[in-house]
């Protein structure tokens, strides 16, 4: 794998770290600026909301920029909205640096995934795109716990000049190791008109309903763990870490599986995170059972990552970047969907237990996701969008130049294998 792919998933870590960091600091952020836990927690889904919204949204104002360009500047605009926060003199102010920092978010790790796929040969697109979400798994691990004990230590704004730091260094690595490249071969229109077919629709859907059971059982792990599970408080964290490591493995793994036969990647993986959930059922009266259950879980659910970026790429062959940043808000739209329905069968009086439920129930309609994609691809045929897109645009293509010729033919070719 080259440097560069290194480089990459620094700027995902350091991503990574600040979207959930700040879970660990509600506290000291309520009390610095007077408000209540729960309106600090609109710094959580705040961010969850400025994702969707602007993935798409920053990726279209550059879309005719040089990829490396928009790496450059978005992990740029992530330094500066963490400099914002860190100084922030009021609750408004920290909400305003977050939204920022959302935005460099969708739109970073969008970008991110396509050139990610780029750097290495057709056969190994998963592998690299697992190797960038990898340094979103790493955050979890060692990010999210070190940025908490800096918080706790020296007042939450040291998290921020930290992620900072992150930030910066990504930006120098990306800079110097990321090749500069041509610049993207379809514009704007073309790359909307990707969305006037069905399978990239499908795709999204797939994404957002296939990951939404990940973080329905995730955001409410400690209520499970101390009130049905029967374990103490200190033993919180030990599980999330080894769950967090789970993720380590999976990420890799699902890459190498997806490289091989794409489509029975996403299948065995929406299939297992949905047997997983109704296993836990079982596994969460017992102690051993569910920890055991929770690192599996963390395997598959990183598993699950590679082959649905992918997939997304493939069926926008030739017009990706925007495809891949609108991939990054259905994930995101899923980290809201699964808790907040989670949420309502909790409130409902249904209990922790009802989490599991939920998270089964959604990892089925991801299968029935993956299901009607399977069955579009069995009657159209395994043909990129790019085609697609084409005949819906009027509008003449741009002129391509040779080096993204090559790379649409190596996105068709991988089509090929993958399906």
């Amino acid at each position: 794998m080259p440097l560069a792919l290194l480089a990459l998933a620094l700027g995902a870590f350091g991503i990574g770290t600040t979207e959930f960091v700040i879970a660990g600091l509600l506290p000291d952020l309520a009390a610095d600026f007077h408000t209540s836990i729960p309106t600090a927690g609109l710094l959580v889904s705040g961010y969850a909301a400025g994702v969707v919204v602007g993935a798409p949204l920053v990726t279209a104002l550059g879309a005719r920029l040089p990829r490396k360009t928009m790496l450059v500047g978005t992990m740029a605009l992530f330094v500066v909205a963490h400099l914002l926060s860190a100084l922030a003199p009021s609750f408004g102010a920290l909400m305003a640096g977050r939204i920022v920092a959302s935005f460099a978010h969708g739109a970073y790790v969008g970008v991110a995934s396509v050139v990610a796929a780029e750097l290495v040969r057709p056969e190994k697109r998963a592998s690299a795109i697992a190797l960038l979400f990898s340094g979103l798994s790493l955050a979890n691990v060692l990010g999210v716990p070190f940025g908490t004990f800096l918080g706790q230590q020296f007042g939450w704004r040291a998290a921020f000049w930290a992620v900072a730091a992150i930030g910066l260094a990504a930006f120098a690595g990306i800079a110097l190791l990321v090749p500069r490249g041509p610049r993207p071969e379809a514009g704007l229109r073309r790359e909307l008109a990707v969305f006037r077919g069905g399978r990239i629709w499908l795709a999204l859907a797939m994404t957002a309903l296939g990951w939404a059971p990940v973080l329905a059982i995730v955001t409410y792990v400690a209520p499970l763990l101390t009130e049905i599970t029967g374990f103490g408080e200190g033993a919180v964290p030990v599980v999330m870490t080894l769950l967090g490591l789970g993720m380590l493995v999976g990420g890799p793994l699902g890459g190498r599986f997806a490289d091989r036969a794409l489509l029975p990647s996403l299948f065995a993986g929406l299939a297992l995170l949905t047997v997983l959930a109704v296993v836990l059922l079982a596994a969460v009266h017992d102690k051993a059972a569910v920890v055991v259950a929770l690192t599996v879980f963390g395997i598959v659910s990183a598993a699950t990552i590679p082959p649905l970026q992918t997939w997304v790429l493939d069926k926008a062959a030739g017009a990706q970047t925007m495809a891949s940043a609108a991939n990054v808000a259905a994930f995101n739209l899923g980290n809201a969907v699964g808790p907040a329905l989670a949420g309502l069968a909790i409130g409902a009086g249904l209990g922790y237990t009802s989490v599991l439920w939920v998270a089964a129930l959604l990892g089925v309609a991801g299968l029935g996701a993956a299901a009607a994609a399977g069955a579009l691809e069995r009657r159209t045929g395994p043909s990129p969008v790019q085609a697609d897109a084409v005949q819906a645009d009027p509008v003449p293509a741009d002129p391509v130049p040779a080096g993204g010729a090559a790379v649409a033919a190596e996105a068709r070719g991988a089509v090929g294998t993958g399906c």
